[in-house]
């Protein structure tokens, strides 16, 4: 079995028992305030009904489930009474009524992944067991008091559990995809620095403002994150016609005749990948997406095409004239220049070239010399299978004194190892 099984498994079976037992335990000993209980988990169920459910591959955010979980799993008090909850119950809570409120999506096919919902059980499980014990035995009380030292402390964890989550998401997905974990991680963080920053902050808020003037400050503080989560859909929907716009683009030497079907596509999943492994992340991954995606666009501007559209096979001469017509016609359809500058710079000498540029140049070539491989091979039985990619690799490794990178090379082999570009559909860092 593989490691990466063994991780996965492994976490969703300790979220799972320690579910199994907050839930076992809540019903055997029933809701100790279930006016706290019912209020929060209202919360955590409306935020998860706000959700519309995202698209396969991808995670929406729920930011009003996880603070409303935040805020349960820190209250210490209620209007001035101390809270009693405990560790077992803020986990039966949050999981029951994040589970009620993701029914809707669900049954559209469009609900939190099991990775998703082990995940909130564990980090939800991490705030209540680092805040409660403490609260429950007086030594939050009598070392910080009520003042700024006690909101500092709230803080202080809820940046522990924001982390605790990242390096959750991270593993997890380390495990499901072999890419480095350092640049997993640091997708994760950078979307704590967003959203994430406000989900802690306001779930800090809702236990101060509980814990103060009572259950009326929830309607309130929930106001501000319902407008977060239409604002961050209208982000998605731009980002959307913006990913559909150049994929147009793309398609444009296809419908042309100048490249094969498929391919553009084909080289902007690898590449995606090959940059994942080679420690690329954010939004360095998406401008060379699109770069790889806009590759080929050059060839538009040819009187007469490339055959089969394998620039890889043509003079460096030639390579760098059809690179520098693209990087002209990307810069004119008001896409980030970022993405004129890799398109164009394809075909330099790689010593020359930055990484982005470099990983187009190899996954093109690769995916010119099998699709080469499979026109000859067709209809006699011979090529474009395992030994048609293991021949283009070993191509690409003898150009590595010039045109290739060995890195670059070396990383598409393992990508292609683990089964290619095939299901690695980018993740939304949240």
């Amino acid at each position: 079995m593989r490691p990466g099984v063994l991780t996965v498994g492994a976490v969703r079976a300790a979220a799972l028992l320690l579910g199994l037992a907050a839930l076992g335990a809540t019903l055997r000993d029933g809701l100790d305030q279930p006016g706290n209980a019912l209020a929060f988990g209202a919360l955590v169920a409306l935020g998860e009904l706000a959700c519309r459910g995202a698209a396969p591959g991808e995670r929406e955010p729920a930011p009003l489930a996880a603070a409303g979980a935040l805020a349960y799993a820190l209250l210490g008090e209620s209007a001035g009474s101390p809270t009693s909850h405990g560790v077992l119950q803020t986990v039966a809570v949050v999981t029951a009524t994040g589970l009620a409120g993701s029914v809707p999506r669900l049954a559209r096919g469009r609900g939190p992944g099991p990775d998703h919902l082990a995940r909130r059980v564990l980090t939800v499980g991490f705030a209540a067991l680092c805040f409660q014990p403490l609260h429950t035995s007086g030594a939050v009380a009598r070392h910080l008091g009520e003042g700024p030292p006690y909101a500092l402390f709230l803080g202080l964890l809820l940046v522990l559990t924001a982390l605790c989550d990242a390096v959750l998401a991270a593993l997890l997905l380390r495990a499901r995809t072999g890419f480095p974990y350092g640049s997993l991680l640091r997708d994760e963080l950078r979307a704590l620095l967003g959203i994430g920053s406000a989900v802690c902050a306001t779930g800090a808020v809702m236990a101060l403002g509980v814990a103060a003037a009572g259950l009326w400050v929830l309607p309130v503080l929930a106001v501000p994150l319902l407008l977060t989560q239409v604002s961050y859909r209208r982000y998605e929907a731009v980002r959307t016609v913006n990913r559909q716009t150049i994929a147009s683009l793309a398609r444009a030497t296809e419908v042309a005749g100048c490249t094969p079907p498929g391919h553009a596509h084909r080289v902007a999943a690898l590449s995606a990948a090959v940059g994942r492994e080679l420690g690329l992340s954010g939004a360095e991954l998406t401008v060379l997406e699109h770069a790889a995606l806009m590759h080929d666009i050059g060839q538009l501007s040819l009187v007469d095409p490339v055959e089969g559209g394998a620039t890889a096979l043509l003079p460096a001469e030639e390579q760098r004239r059809i690179a520098l017509l693209g990087g002209e016609v990307v810069r004119r359809t008001g896409v980030p220049p970022a993405v004129a500058v890799i398109v164009e710079r394809q075909a330099d000498p790689y010593r020359e070239q930055p990484l982005p540029a470099r990983i187009v140049r190899t996954v093109n070539a690769y995916d010119d010399l099998t699709g080469v491989a499979a026109d000859a091979g067709r209809g006699t039985g011979v090529g474009g299978g395992p030994g048609a990619a293991l021949d283009a690799l070993e191509r690409l490794r003898l150009g590595t004194a010039r045109d290739h990178h060995p890195d670059v090379v070396e990383g598409l082999a393992r990508v292609l190892a683990r089964g290619g570009a095939a299901g690695m559909t980018p993740v939304l860092p949240g």
